[in-house]
Protein backbone atom coordinates (compact mmCIF):
# COMPACT_ATOMS: atom_id res chain seq x y z
CA UNK A 1 0.00 0.00 0.00
CA UNK A 2 1.20 3.61 -0.32
CA UNK A 3 1.22 6.11 2.54
CA UNK A 4 1.06 9.73 1.65
CA UNK A 5 2.34 11.54 4.82
CA UNK A 6 4.60 14.52 5.26
CA UNK A 7 7.31 13.89 6.64
CA UNK A 8 10.30 16.59 8.41
CA UNK A 9 8.29 19.01 5.87
CA UNK A 10 8.43 16.84 2.90
CA UNK A 11 5.26 15.53 1.34
CA UNK A 12 6.14 11.70 0.79
CA UNK A 13 4.33 8.66 -0.65
CA UNK A 14 5.73 5.71 0.86
CA UNK A 15 5.48 1.85 -0.09
CA UNK A 16 4.48 0.00 3.33
CA UNK A 17 3.35 -3.30 4.12
CA UNK A 18 -0.45 -3.48 5.44
CA UNK A 19 0.74 -4.40 8.77
CA UNK A 20 3.88 -2.42 9.17
CA UNK A 21 4.19 -0.19 11.97
CA UNK A 22 5.15 3.51 11.25
CA UNK A 23 8.68 2.97 12.60
CA UNK A 24 9.30 0.69 9.95
CA UNK A 25 8.03 3.08 7.67
CA UNK A 26 10.20 5.35 8.52
CA UNK A 27 13.32 3.46 9.28
CA UNK A 28 12.84 1.29 6.09
CA UNK A 29 10.72 3.37 3.94
CA UNK A 30 12.93 6.94 4.27
CA UNK A 31 16.03 5.56 5.74
CA UNK A 32 15.25 7.60 8.71
CA UNK A 33 17.02 5.80 11.18
CA UNK A 34 16.90 8.13 14.53
CA UNK A 35 13.56 6.60 15.33
CA UNK A 36 14.99 3.86 17.58
CA UNK A 37 12.96 0.41 17.84
CA UNK A 38 13.42 -0.95 20.74
CA UNK A 39 10.61 -3.23 22.77
CA UNK A 40 8.06 -2.87 19.78
CA UNK A 41 5.11 -3.31 22.17
CA UNK A 42 5.18 0.84 23.49
CA UNK A 43 6.69 0.17 26.35
CA UNK A 44 9.92 1.58 26.39
CA UNK A 45 9.57 4.90 24.11
CA UNK A 46 12.37 4.53 21.86
CA UNK A 47 10.66 5.15 18.86
CA UNK A 48 8.62 8.34 20.09
CA UNK A 49 7.97 10.76 16.76
CA UNK A 50 5.72 13.62 16.99
CA UNK A 51 2.20 12.88 14.63
CA UNK A 52 0.39 16.05 13.61
CA UNK A 53 2.09 17.20 16.60
CA UNK A 54 1.27 14.82 19.35
CA UNK A 55 4.26 12.52 20.81
CA UNK A 56 3.42 8.55 19.71
CA UNK A 57 5.03 5.86 19.63
CA UNK A 58 5.49 4.63 16.32
CA UNK A 59 6.09 0.77 16.79
CA UNK A 60 2.33 1.42 18.25
CA UNK A 61 0.71 3.04 14.74
CA UNK A 62 0.24 1.14 11.76
CA UNK A 63 2.04 2.67 8.84
CA UNK A 64 -1.36 3.09 6.70
CA UNK A 65 -3.05 5.04 10.29
CA UNK A 66 -0.33 8.08 9.48
CA UNK A 67 -1.35 8.66 5.87
CA UNK A 68 -2.29 12.25 5.54
CA UNK A 69 -0.35 13.29 8.77
CA UNK A 70 2.55 15.14 9.47
CA UNK A 71 5.50 13.53 11.01
CA UNK A 72 8.30 15.17 12.72
CA UNK A 73 11.15 12.81 13.64
CA UNK A 74 14.50 13.33 15.47
CA UNK A 75 16.36 14.13 11.76
CA UNK A 76 13.86 16.85 10.98
CA UNK A 77 13.98 18.58 14.78
CA UNK A 78 16.22 20.40 13.89
CA UNK A 79 14.87 22.10 10.86
CA UNK A 80 11.56 22.95 12.96
CA UNK A 81 13.88 25.24 14.94
CA UNK A 82 14.98 27.88 12.93
CA UNK A 83 18.45 27.92 10.96
CA UNK A 84 19.55 24.75 9.05
CA UNK A 85 22.82 24.17 10.81
CA UNK A 86 20.92 25.04 14.41
CA UNK A 87 19.80 22.51 16.51
CA UNK A 88 16.50 22.21 18.61
CA UNK A 89 17.19 23.85 22.07
CA UNK A 90 16.20 20.13 23.65
CA UNK A 91 18.92 18.97 21.45
CA UNK A 92 21.19 21.23 22.37
CA UNK A 93 20.04 20.55 26.05
CA UNK A 94 20.93 16.76 25.91
CA UNK A 95 24.27 17.49 24.62
CA UNK A 96 24.58 20.81 26.70
CA UNK A 97 23.54 18.71 29.86
CA UNK A 98 24.85 15.40 28.81
CA UNK A 99 21.54 14.16 29.08
CA UNK A 100 22.73 11.07 26.65
CA UNK A 101 23.71 8.17 27.91
CA UNK A 102 24.44 5.25 25.30
CA UNK A 103 22.15 7.29 23.31
CA UNK A 104 19.26 4.58 22.39
CA UNK A 105 16.68 6.56 24.13
CA UNK A 106 17.56 9.97 22.97
CA UNK A 107 15.53 10.57 20.00
CA UNK A 108 12.50 9.07 21.73
CA UNK A 109 13.11 11.40 25.19
CA UNK A 110 13.80 13.84 22.70
CA UNK A 111 10.57 14.10 20.88
CA UNK A 112 8.93 13.59 24.07
CA UNK A 113 10.31 16.44 25.69
CA UNK A 114 9.59 18.61 21.91
CA UNK A 115 5.37 17.82 22.98
CA UNK A 116 6.13 18.43 26.47
CA UNK A 117 7.54 21.90 26.27
CA UNK A 118 4.71 22.62 23.40
CA UNK A 119 2.09 22.04 25.95
CA UNK A 120 3.64 23.41 28.52
CA UNK A 121 6.88 25.68 27.89
CA UNK A 122 7.42 26.11 31.70
CA UNK A 123 7.79 22.80 33.31
CA UNK A 124 8.73 21.62 36.63
CA UNK A 125 11.05 18.59 37.74
CA UNK A 126 8.01 16.73 38.59
CA UNK A 127 5.52 17.64 35.43
CA UNK A 128 8.53 16.79 33.17
CA UNK A 129 8.95 13.47 34.78
CA UNK A 130 5.54 12.82 34.23
CA UNK A 131 6.11 14.05 30.98
CA UNK A 132 8.26 11.50 29.61
CA UNK A 133 6.90 8.87 32.11
CA UNK A 134 6.61 6.36 28.44
CA UNK A 135 9.94 6.78 27.84
CA UNK A 136 12.90 4.27 29.77
CA UNK A 137 16.39 4.78 30.07
CA UNK A 138 18.05 1.59 30.83
CA UNK A 139 21.57 2.66 31.32
CA UNK A 140 21.90 4.88 34.37
CA UNK A 141 18.77 7.40 35.86
CA UNK A 142 17.09 10.50 34.59
CA UNK A 143 18.79 13.25 36.42
CA UNK A 144 20.57 14.51 33.45
CA UNK A 145 17.54 14.01 30.68
CA UNK A 146 15.32 16.36 33.63
CA UNK A 147 18.20 18.65 33.71
CA UNK A 148 18.65 18.39 29.81
CA UNK A 149 14.81 19.47 29.54
CA UNK A 150 14.41 22.12 32.22
CA UNK A 151 17.58 24.27 30.22
CA UNK A 152 15.63 23.29 27.21
CA UNK A 153 12.92 24.55 28.41
CA UNK A 154 15.03 28.00 29.16
CA UNK A 155 16.05 28.15 25.55
CA UNK A 156 12.78 27.22 23.73
CA UNK A 157 10.74 30.71 24.22
CA UNK A 158 11.69 31.81 20.75
CA UNK A 159 11.70 28.87 19.04
CA UNK A 160 8.84 27.88 16.73
CA UNK A 161 7.89 24.64 15.96
CA UNK A 162 5.87 23.08 13.01
CA UNK A 163 4.96 20.10 14.47
CA UNK A 164 1.37 19.63 13.24
CA UNK A 165 -0.73 20.16 10.31
CA UNK A 166 -1.63 23.66 9.37
CA UNK A 167 -5.32 24.44 10.07
CA UNK A 168 -5.76 26.57 7.40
Amino acid sequence: MKVPLTVNGTDEVVEARPMAPLSELLRDGLELKGTKRGCETGKCGACTVLVDGKATKSCQRLAGQAAESTVVTIEGLAKHAGDDDDLHPVQQGFIDNFGMQCGYCTPGMAMAAVALLEENPNPTRTEIQEGIKGNLCRCTGYTKIYDSILDAAAQVEDTTIETSASDD
